[in-house]
């Protein structure tokens, strides 16, 4: 029944020491050995997701940056890509100016910092990408970008998104996908679109569609497949919108839904 499966990757696919088990590597090879489209749906850039992707062996178009590009892993074929509007990149940029904030842009999948901080080289670290210090942004604001990100304390981010909503949220999608990471995105890189795109691109329904995640800026999916899954160590609120919660990332919850919903189902 299922075509496509949606994966996260951060606290989703990952456990937290940052490994795919071997146990849901061979579910999702099991799932593709029954023609089941098995792909990445991540906020990571192209470049750190493919090397995710390439330690699951994946050869399919991967969803990055929230949504924002649909590439393919091997010959990187853009399928789908919607970069944030100038004018509100533009905008973002003066506010987290003004307000002294630690903001972070991705340029042609570079990821650029005004200085070189604790926080650029935590993000560096985690995502497995190194990244260029460009002190005068307005050097680059005009150039197409996926996202922009901010980085601070949680309660933090969630004022500065209620104060960022009357200025550029008609123009912008807004999510976290860390407690502590703001992200900004055009209106359609959401993980959501990207799904619809991936689904239509298959030839398969939403009604087809698995989606597994554990953090807000995974509830476009979750609402859009036709299984949306909250991983056991989500937060409550995607918990509440999901279809089916599973066991947590570090007790392979990516595999108990594959093998629940596609491998045990396919075989009954």
């Amino acid at each position: 029944m299922y075509k496509l499966i949606a994966i996260d990757v951060d606290d989703t696919l990952l456990t937290d020491d940052i490994i795919v088990t071997e146990g849901t590597k061979r579910a999702m090879a099991a799932a593709i050995a029954q023609g089941v489209t098995v792909t990445l749906a991540t906020g990571r850039m192209f470049a750190s997701a493919q090397k995710i992707a390439k330690q699951i062996e994946l050869n399919v178009p991967i969803i990055t940056y929230q949504g924002a590009l649909v590439k393919t892993l091997l010959d990187g074929q853009v399928l789908y890509e919607r970069n944030v509007p100038t004018d509100a990149a533009k905008e973002i940029h003066a506010f987290a100016e003004a307000h002294g904030l630690h903001l972070q842009l991705y340029v042609d999948d570079e990821l650029y910092g005004t200085e070189n901080n604790d926080k650029i080289k935590a993000y560096s670290k985690l995502s497995n990408i190194p990244y260029k210090i460009e002190p005068d942004f307005n050097k680059l604001l005009d150039y197409p970008m996926n996202k922009m990100l901010i980085i601070d304390e949680p309660a933090r981010l969630d004022e500065i998104a209620e104060q960022l909503k009357p200025l550029v949220g008609d123009r912008v999608h807004i999510t976290k996908s860390k407690a502590h990471y703001l992200e900004f995105m055009h209106k359609e890189g959401t993980k959501g679109h990207a799904l619809r795109f991936m689904a239509e691109h298959l030839g398969c329904t939403m009604d087809q569609t698995i989606a597994m995640g554990d953090a807000w800026n995974d509830n476009e999916m979750i609402l859009a497949a036709g299984l949306g899954v909250a991983m056991g160590n989500a937060i409550q609120s995607l918990k509440d919108i999901a279809d089916y919660v599973t066991l947590s990332n570090n007790e392979e919850g990516v595999r108990h839904v594959i093998e629940k919903f596609v491998l045990n189902a396919s075989a009954e």
